[in-house]
């Protein structure tokens, strides 16, 4: 069993900062990527930002220069710093995990539950 766990979001006023944590926990027996999803009401989930385990970054047009992935895929955690949100951010932000639990066997998705981000005066 792999757990996904995430901490942070909340309400704040435009232009303001957020920090959202993630921490995988269980049987994992490699790493690949870990990274943050949104999902806005009537939205597709859509890709926030992304760390692989080679340390390459990968972010959405709409949020680069103002949110931040950092983290260490070693110590299976990250964190999305989020500044000069918007209304537009407003989303359930979902941490994902990209990984290997059994061998022979394949990477898969695992994903928390979600946490909101609400962006408002």
């Amino acid at each position: 069993q792999v757990q996904v766990e995430e901490s942070g979001g909340g309400l704040v006023q435009p232009g303001g900062s957020l920090r959202l944590s993630c921490v995988v926990s269980g049987r994992i027996i490699s790493l690949y990527a870990m990274g943050w999803h949104r999902q806005a009401p009537g939205n597709q989930r859509e890709l926030v930002a992304r760390l692989g385990n080679d340390g390459t970054t990968t972010y959405a047009d709409s949020v680069k220069g103002r949110f931040t992935i950092s983290g260490d895929l070693d110590q299976d955690s990250v964190t999305l710093q989020m500044d000069s949100l918007k209304p537009e951010d407003t989303a359930v932000y979902y941490c994902n995990v990209l990984a290997l639990t059994s061998a022979p066997g394949v990477e898969e998705d695992y994903w928390g539950q979600g946490t909101q981000v609400s962006v408002s005066s």
